[in-house]
């Protein structure tokens, strides 16, 4: 609750010139003797999300009314998502068609699910016994068994193609498809998870806390305390990085030129992985065949985490980010460098390169009346890229598809725009062709 003072000066009206008169000079003294009103003004505490992109999955969370139910097929510009207004939502995450919320309760409904739900990503939902609902039009509960309910917290959440992943801190819950054992555990044959109830809970890794997840197109990616990382799930590509291109159902450490690091970050939205150690090094792994990792023998899979040579020359990297078919990284001055093949930001002649390039400062708002803007984080979806500023801008480019990229139209985009949003941005999560974002009141 907050309290505002507000002085109101008494002026004479004449009510039949509809005119002002005002005595001059005005004495101080006088205005101090005016009446002083104290107006209580309530603000509500959550965090504010936008949504916008592909609307049809249900991946929004939002129907949209017009003396009846009118179908639309695409947000085209950002959205105030609704549920936030009823839920304190700490946390989200997307998937390829749907979204997860994490919220602040003391009771077991915690996690919120809306989209596309063909393989209970978002758990089992019915309104027929024994017909299951493939997609949620609008946020449902999702319940997970934790030891203690009151003090369970939801971390961070994130969603493949058809499986998710819940951080908490009781460990990690894992819930969906689980044909390659993206999901951690063991393949069952012909296990239909159209109709799966079961979630699958790992407490910890190796006797190690999780404090960190990540989750590609069908493989999953923990971090533990001490910066070990862990892989399960579809390795073709070698997205595993276990040194193999088969597929793995149980968390595995990877080694690799990561084997003795302490690595703080993971990223990957379909079979290429980066990671981020404390020292500001940069490693890769995966499906290579856009140039994401330039090797001498021209190798388009790589099964073992590789230290990228060519991320040394730019400075300490700070935050990274993996697209389908590219990267991005932002060093400590807050300049940011793309690599790899799509509509990478630095203008339509230039959509493929092996080395890392700088988009130009500028283009996040660099100018004589804010010459200290710094981009602080860097986030892909499949086609698409993002960036947040210190002033809590958010900058969207790349493929436009189903209007993912909010900026009201449905063009492609080859260099940053900034996304009106009413709020300061503090994190974007995409997905295939949405995105979520939270943010916080400008006062």
């Amino acid at each position: 609750m907050l309290s505002k003072r507000i002085v109101f000066r008494l002026l004479k009206y004449n009510i039949r010139e509809f005119s002002v008169k005002r005595k001059f000079p005005i004495n101080p003294e006088s205005e101090k003797q005016l009446p002083v009103f104290d107006y209580t003004i309530s603000r509500t505490t959550y965090n504010r999300i936008y949504v916008w992109g592909c609307a049809s999955t249900g991946a929004l969370g939002i129907l949209y009314k017009h003396n009846e139910i009118e179908y639309k097929t695409s947000q085209r510009r950002p959205k105030r998502s609704t549920f936030a207004e009823q839920h304190d939502v700490t946390t989200v995450g997307c998937g390829y068609g749907f979204t997860l919320f994490g919220v602040n309760s003391s009771t077991n409904v915690k996690l919120f699910g809306t989209g596309l739900n063909t393989d209970s990503q978002l758990g089992y939902h019915e309104v027929r016994n024994g017909k299951p609902l493939e997609v949620l039009f609008l946020p449902q509960p999702i319940i997970l068994q934790y030891k203690n309910v009151e003090k369970a917290k939801i971390i961070k959440i994130r969603g493949g193609r058809a499986h998710s992943l819940v951080l908490t801190n009781e460990g990690v819950y894992l819930l969906g498809n689980n044909i390659y054992g993206q999901c951690g555990r063991q393949i069952i044959p012909d296990e239909s998870y159209q109709m799966s109830r079961y979630i699958h809970h790992i407490e910890k890794v190796d006797g190690k806390e999780i404090k960190d997840i990540a989750c590609g197109q069908d493989h999953s990616i923990l971090v533990t305390q001490d910066g070990s990382v862990y892989s399960c799930g579809w390795g073709a590509d070698g997205q595993t990085g276990l040194g193999h291109y088969n597929s793995e159902s149980e968390f595995t450490k990877v080694q690799g030129d990561i084997a003795s690091e302490n690595i703080v970050k993971v990223a990957t939205t379909a079979d290429f992985v980066l990671a981020l150690n404390d020292k500001g090094d940069v490693f890769g792994w995966g499906n290579t065949e856009y140039a994401q990792i330039s090797t001498k023998d021209g190798s388009q899979q790589i099964c073992n985490p590789i230290y990228l040579e060519m991320c040394k020359n730019v400075g300490k990297i700070r935050d990274i980010a993996a697209g389908g078919s590219f990267c991005m990284i932002v060093n400590d001055k807050g300049e940011v460098f793309v690599w790899g093949y799509g509509l990478l930001g630095v203008g339509p002649s230039v959509q493929s390169t092996p080395v890392p390039v700088q988009i130009p400062s500028t283009l996040f708002g660099v100018n004589d009346f804010q010459p200290d803007t710094v981009v602080k984080s860097v986030h892909c979806g499949m086609n698409h890229l993002c960036a947040i500023t210190n002033y809590g801008d958010l900058y969207m480019w790349g493929r436009n598809k189903h209007n993912c990229l909010g900026l009201g139209d449905d063009k492609d985009q080859t260099f940053p725009l900034r996304v009106s949003v009413g709020g300061l941005v503090t994190d974007v999560v995409c997905g295939v062709d949405h995105n979520v974002v939270m943010c916080k009141p400008y006062i």
